[in-house]
């Protein structure tokens, strides 16, 4: 566009080309008359067949969030999603650096220390500076944090089990090899991004 303005959404989803048979991009009233309406929150009856892997993938990882987030919040939990993946993070390892955490939970550290600000500030965490060097804050987990995501996985739990109901048993070890490769895959583009 010419006055600077993004394209709409629909000009910019693009493929992940495959060769010569690879989808076109899903467009609003394009030949098939498959459009963008489940992309953007729309009912996802009308998913195209063709639909892009990297895009449904997005828009699988938008809606898992969001009910990720419904989940955190009817769980009576003041904190957020991403504050509870910060202790998520430490009660596997106590007492890591910020940047270790950021970096465990493919987050930035700019961000993070606002998330650990609101955590500190609701007592989930608290900053300790490191005794053998002072110049090193560390982040442990208080008993508040432990109890708040025992109280999460109480709840969701079983939430997340029948979520995922609708999965067939037969399906599963493919859909977790291919998750658990994406996941390394993706973890190591993060890496060597970073290292640039």
């Amino acid at each position: 566009m010419d006055d600077g303005e993004p394209a709409p959404l629909e000009d910019q989803v693009l493929p992940i080309q495959r060769g010569p048979a690879a989808p076109a991009p899903c467009k609003q009233g394009d030949a098939k008359g498959e459009g963008t309406a489940w992309l953007l929150g729309e009912p996802a009856g009308n998913i195209p067949a063709g639909a892009p892997l990297h895009v449904l993938l997005l828009a699988a990882s938008r809606i898992m969030g969001t009910f990720y987030g419904t989940t955190v919040a009817q769980a009576g939990l003041r904190i957020s999603p991403a504050g509870l993946g910060v202790l998520r993070v430490l009660l596997a390892s106590n007492g890591l650096k910020s940047s270790e955490v950021a970096a465990r939970g493919w987050s930035s550290p700019g961000t993070l220390t606002s998330v650990v600000d609101g955590l500190a500030r609701e007592g989930y965490v608290e900053r300790r500076r490191d005794k053998a060097d002072r110049r090193v804050v560390r982040l442990y987990v208080t008993d508040k944090g432990r109890r708040a995501c025992e109280q999460y996985f109480a709840f969701a739990g079983p939430r997340w089990h029948e979520a995922f109901g609708f999965v067939d048993p037969a399906d599963e070890p493919v859909i977790r090899k291919f998750f658990a490769e994406m996941i390394g895959h993706f973890d190591e583009l993060i890496r060597k991004d970073r290292d640039r």
